[in-house]
């Protein structure tokens, strides 16, 4: 069985930082396929935070880039997300996804996997 289990999230005042963890479990893991993270605000949109691929190749949304890094520990089968400079906008709810694909898709529907997600809450 499948499992995508975030942690790490909360709530933080602006110009913070935040680390959210995923902890994966029942397939290949997080080196074997592609990860990502995304987001989403009640009545928008699901957006694309970051991901990375079978060979580490990395990409960002450009609301977050400079700022957020994404990264993985093979060991561990964690995939974990390092949130700097954070700004209200950046609240949402955060999901960890698996593609079970070694490139990262286009389309977030193709992601075969997902977290319950964790609530992140910047505050001004």
């Amino acid at each position: 069985q499948v499992q995508l289990v975030e942690s790490g999230g909360g709530s933080v005042r602006a110009g913070g930082s935040l680390t959210l963890s995923c902890a994966a479990s029942g397939f290949g893991g997080v080196d074997t396929t592609c990860m990502a993270w995304f987001r989403q605000v009640p009545g928008k949109e699901r957006e694309g935070v970051a991901s990375m691929d079978a060979l580490d190749a990395t990409k960002y949304g450009d609301s977050v880039k400079g700022r957020f890094a994404i990264s993985k520990d093979k060991a561990k089968n964690n995939l974990y997300l390092q949130m700097n400079a954070l700004n209200p906008e950046d609240t949402a709810m955060y999901y960890c996804a698996a593609a079970v694909t070694i490139w990262c898709p286009e389309s977030e529907v193709s992601y075969k996997y997902w977290g319950q997600g964790i609530q992140v809450t910047v505050s001004s």
